[in-house]
Order: structure tokens, then sequence, then C-alpha cells
């Protein structure tokens, strides 16, 4: 029991001068920028992150319009559709999910009306 506890104490003592030793080259110095080594959409989301759109992926919850026929909600999208889930009550514990498509408005079961938009990909 002795020699295990010996060698665990050893070992971890030796870890440590090996590392700190290792560490003392890097300490000064910081990673790089990362949109220096960014490639492909992960580079095309940092710069819609740095122009100022938060959302470059259209992602967040969208609030609610007036929601009527002629003024609906309008849903961003790169697609010809898009599936939008719509909390008909405030303290609904469900979502009614439906399938908005291009030039065809739609409206869900609470009576609330959406359309899609079209939104240039990234």
């Amino acid at each position: 029991m002795a020699s295990l506890c010996r060698q665990i104490v050893r070992g971890n003592a030796l870890k440590s001068v090996l590392f700190s030793s290792a560490r003392r080259g890097y300490a000064d110095k910081m990673m790089v920028d990362p949109m220096e080594h960014a490639t492909g959409l992960e580079k095309r989301e940092l710069v819609a992150l740095q122009s100022g759109n938060d959302d470059p992926f259209n992602m967040k919850v969208l609030k609610k319009a007036a929601g009527t026929r002629d003024n609906p909600t309008l849903v961003p999208s790169c697609f010809d559709a898009r599936i939008v889930g719509c909390i008909c009550e405030e303290h609904s514990t469900s979502i009614n999910w439906l399938w908005v498509h291009k030039e065809h408005p739609r409206r869900c079961e609470c009576g609330h009306w959406y359309k899609l938009i079209e939104k240039t990909p990234l």
C-alpha cells in the first residue's frame, strides 16, 4: 500500500514539473484571431456577426405582428418553405407546427397569419 501511494505521489510530482515547464514558453502568447483561421460557413457567420447581424441563421424567436390576413407575421427564409411553430395562447404548453410556403400566406388554428419572405443566404 505504501509503495502504491509513493508511486502516485512521485507520478503527480513529475507531471507537474513537466507541464509547468512546458507552459512557461506559451504563457505570453494568445490564440490568433478566429477570423484568420475560420473557413466556409463558420467564416461567413463570423463576418455576419461582425457586421452587426446577431442572428445570421434566423434562429431567434419572432414576435408576432398583427397576424391578420392583410398584415401577417413575416417569416424570413432562404428556401421555398419553412416550418413555423405558433404558441397560440400565452400559457399554452404545446406548439402548433405548420409549413409556410413562399407566395402562400398560412393561417394557424388560432387565426394568426404567417407569410414567408425571401432572405439572402449567408
